[in-house]
C-alpha cells in the first residue's frame, strides 16, 4: 500500500489522543493498543521514506546555557 502524509497525520493524531480507531479516506482500522499504533506509525514513516515522500527524522540536541 502506498502511504501518504494523510495516513501519517491520522496515526499521529490517534496516538496523541489514545484513540484506537483511525479513519482515512472513509476506511477505518481499529488497532488493539497504542503499541500497535506506534508500530503502524513506524511502518508508514518507512513507506514514505522509501517512496521519497519524506526524509528520515533527525535527532536534534539542544544546549542550555546557565547564566550565573
Amino acid at each position: 500500500m502506498a502511504y501518504t502524509t494523510t495516513h501519517l497525520a491520522a496515526i499521529e493524531a490517534a496516538i496523541a489522543t489514545g484513540e484506537l480507531t483511525v479513519t482515512v479516506d472513509g476506511r477505518s482500522v481499529t488497532y488493539r493498543s497504542v503499541g500497535d499504533l506506534l508500530k503502524a506509525k513506524r511502518d508508514i514513516e518507512a513507506g514514505l521514506i522509501a517512496a521519497g515522500s519524506a526524509t528520515r527524522p533527525t535527532t536534534q540536541s539542544f544546549v542550555t546555557r546557565v547564566r550565573s
